[in-house]
């Protein structure tokens, strides 16, 4: 039985997608899931952050990417082995919300907080299936 769950975030920074990504992990960390996930920094993981890529293959590990380029997927199946699970952000939001070019937090608005919150609920219902295991 996992005692924490990893999650790495989409890191693109052109779509609503991965702004909501961001967003939705810091909410699972700080409000939904306090002390059971981590996030792993998915720019200094590619960049060879080894302390990101050991926790990646001690811990289960969930790769949310906001399209289908699965950057976050890819780099944790390439540095650390395979995902336990992923969430695309286009299959809670749809695609049009997820590949929208409102990218800045400033720019958001309450229906967008909305968005993050309902990403934020996948994401610990995942971490919930991992830790139950």
């Amino acid at each position: 039985m996992a005692e924490k769950v990893g999650v790495l975030a989409c890191s693109g920074e052109e779509y609503l997608g991965g702004t909501l990504s961001r967003l939705a992990i810091r909410h699972v960390m700080t409000k939904l899931r306090p002390g059971r996930v981590s996030t792993l920094c998915l720019p200094l993981y590619i960049a060879g952050g080894e302390e990101e890529r050991e926790f990646a293959r001690k811990y289960p590990c969930i790769a949310v990417d906001a399209c289908s380029k699965s950057c976050a997927e890819r780099a944790t199946v390439k540095y650390s082995g395979a995902v336990k699970d992923v969430l695309l952000v286009a299959d809670v939001i749809g695609s049009e919300a997820a590949l929208s070019k409102i990218v800045s937090a400033r720019d958001l608005k309450p229906e967008h907080y909305a968005m993050m919150e309902k990403i934020a609920a996948a994401i610990a219902l995942k971490v919930d299936a991992i830790l139950a295991e």
